[in-house]
């Protein structure tokens, strides 16, 4: 069994917004990833012998909607049909609870006019252990760990049948980098220093004994600057 996980593409943003919960939708530059991500999947899919699962799982997030829409698709063209699509919380970003939509300036305000709490960390919002002290939130090893169960959970659901089989999973970029973490793909260093690149597919092959590892795609290598939260 192999999973292909994919970021969304590209989307109306609001600026200065740590949260990855936001309900808006691709993009024109988004658009034009997400259509390229199902050509280099139908690539994969031809250059492996691989057999598409026919449920694409993606997150609740129009974005990844849209993308998972968007490759389904450019698969159909090719004549890979794709039964239908399933919205799933587990596959969403880091949330920040009641924070969320807020701005980074917002959050640390409210944080300082709570004496409950100490003042975040500096770089919180990249911070892989740290959870906000606010109502609904997560650590970013929190999410990984729940997307992993899902990866986990609907790859063991499809396992069956003959051939190489491939489940498509379109989600978050940080949610999956860490949820590579907790299956063992990545370490803490490699997730810091990696992203992942709009609609382009990475595979994970999950092997026996609950073992997995990379076999396609790229990780995009983050440079000074990027944005810690994708």
């Amino acid at each position: 069994m192999f999973a292909a996980i994919v970021r969304h593409g590209d989307y109306h943003q609001l600026p200065g917004v740590p949260s990855a919960h936001q309900p808006f939708p691709l993009n024109e530059a988004g658009v034009a990833q997400a259509v390229a991500g199902g050509q280099a999947l139908a690539a994969l899919l031809r250059q492996n012998g691989w057999d598409l699962d026919p449920e694409i799982d993606c997150s609740q997030m129009q974005r990844a909607w849209q993308t998972a829409g968007l490759i389904a698709g450019e698969l159909a063209r090719v004549g890979v049909d794709t039964a239908r699509i399933g919205c799933f919380d587990a596959l969403a970003e880091r949330g920040v609870g009641a924070a969320a939509n807020l701005t980074v300036e917002q959050i640390e305000a409210v944080i300082r006019q709570d004496d409950r709490y100490p003042d975040p960390p500096p770089g919180w919002k990249s911070n892989s252990h740290y959870r906000l002290p606010l109502q609904g939130a997560e650590s970013l090893l929190d999410a990984g760990a729940r997307v992993a169960a899902h990866l986990e959970s609907r790859l063991a659901g499809a396992a069956g049948g003959e051939g190489r089989r491939l489940k498509l999973f379109v989600g978050h970029g940080a949610a999956f980098r860490h949820a590579a973490f907790h299956l063992g793909v990545l370490t803490l260093d490699e997730v810091a220093a990696l992203s992942m690149f709009h609609g382009q597919p990475v595979v994970l092959e999950r092997l026996e004994r609950g073992r997995w590892r990379h076999v396609a795609g790229e990780w995009k290598r983050r440079r000074r600057g990027d944005r810690a939260l994708d």
